[in-house]
């Protein structure tokens, strides 16, 4: 698969998720085997541009893999401008955000909110197709509502202004992320366009990735929440589709554990000695919900773990904790989760 010009290493992305796929998690995720991995969304207003938390967003990495900056924004030649600005920082990829249902940016007829005003989607996407170079891609929802769905017509205005990739996760911008992702729809909007489609919504394990390739024709799954705590899910998934390996397989506890190490190393230098260890305490607390998924750790226990953790305020702390919940886990579970056939964890 292709996105104009570039070829991503495969068909497996991780999602852009505000708030949580920093640079050092998008490091972790290549490196780890997803194909892509889309960065934080940037606000299109470029009297931001200079903020610390704008700033951070952009930066990357080689390690990074493809840079796909997310922009997100309603007037036409604000996007633009923001595409021309980051595409002159160096971004590969170009990403619309026309899906995201928060409240705060719908309320400014962003996002999701921009799926009721087709001619609107029409002109900002041809508007941002021709101020850069660089391929442009929209990540969309299947339509307003379930009453108004019409996630085939904006991907067919898509096409035609010159977008080169399509990501549509399955909800509607009402359905938010209630109820289950609807496959159906996206299968509609695969047929509707010549354009690669990447399926989103729901996708938590190998067996749905293929499950979800084969209902929509899609050319590659998008994995969102599913990778909060489970950061190697992505490159797990990508390399079973790649061999045709049709079981579900943790790594082992021991390794899982040593990602989360590197996982808090890496926060903790990206984002300092103040926020650093506050960031970390959110994956901190993904990670015990997957164990606990993996039945790996006692709810009660994942409990104490994570009231521990989040009681300290420094990276040396957190990665001693880290470390004492690790002697206690391997020394209570010697032979990990090697080759377990459970369904990967949500």
């Amino acid at each position: 698969m292709h996105i104009g010009g570039l070829k991503p290493f495969n068909n497996v992305f991780l999602a852009p998720m505000a708030g949580v796929t920093d640079l050092p998690m998008r490091e972790l995720a290549v490196e780890l085997g997803a194909g892509l991995a889309v960065g934080e969304m940037q606000s299109a207003d470029l009297s931001l541009a200079q903020s610390r938390k704008t700033m951070q967003r952009q930066r990357h990495s080689a390690r990074a893999g493809l840079r796909s900056i997310q922009i997100v924004g309603y007037d036409p030649q604000q996007l633009a401008e923001a595409a021309r600005f980051n595409a002159d920082l160096g971004a590969d990829i170009i990403d619309i955000n026309m899906g995201c249902p928060a409240k705060k940016v719908c309320r400014r007829a962003a996002g999701s909110a921009l799926l009721a005003d087709e001619a609107l989607v029409g002109r900002i996407l041809e508007t941002v197709v021709n101020a850069v170079d660089v391929p442009v891609t929209v990540k969309t929802r299947t339509g307003t509502n379930p009453e108004h769905r019409n996630g085939a017509t904006i991907a067919r205005i898509a096409e035609s202004a010159g977008i080169q990739m399509l990501t549509v996760h399955g909800r509607t911008r009402e359905d938010r992320f209630k109820g289950h992702a609807e496959y159906q729809t996206i299968a509609e909007i695969v047929r509707a366009v010549t354009i690669p489609v990447i399926a989103n919504g729901d996708i938590d394990s190998t067996q749905k990735a293929r499950e979800v390739l084969k209902i929509t024709g899609a050319a590659g799954v998008m994995i969102g929440r599913a990778a909060q705590g489970q950061l190697w899910l992505p490159g797990a998934i990508a390399s079973a589709l790649a061999v045709g390996d049709k079981s579900e397989r943790y790594p082992a506890l021991s390794e899982q554990l040593r990602l989360q190490g590197d996982h808090l190393l890496r926060l903790h230098d990206f984002h300092g000695e103040h926020l650093g260890p506050r960031i970390a305490r959110k994956h901190q607390a993904w990670l015990l919900e997957s164990l606990t998924a993996q039945r790996a750790i006692s709810a009660d226990d994942a409990r104490g773990w994570r009231q521990a953790f989040n009681r300290l305020e420094s990276a040396e702390a957190q990665v001693a904790c880290l470390r004492d919940m690790t002697d206690a886990l391997m020394s209570a579970s010697p032979g990990s989760l090697l080759a377990s056939r459970m369904p990967l964890a949500a």
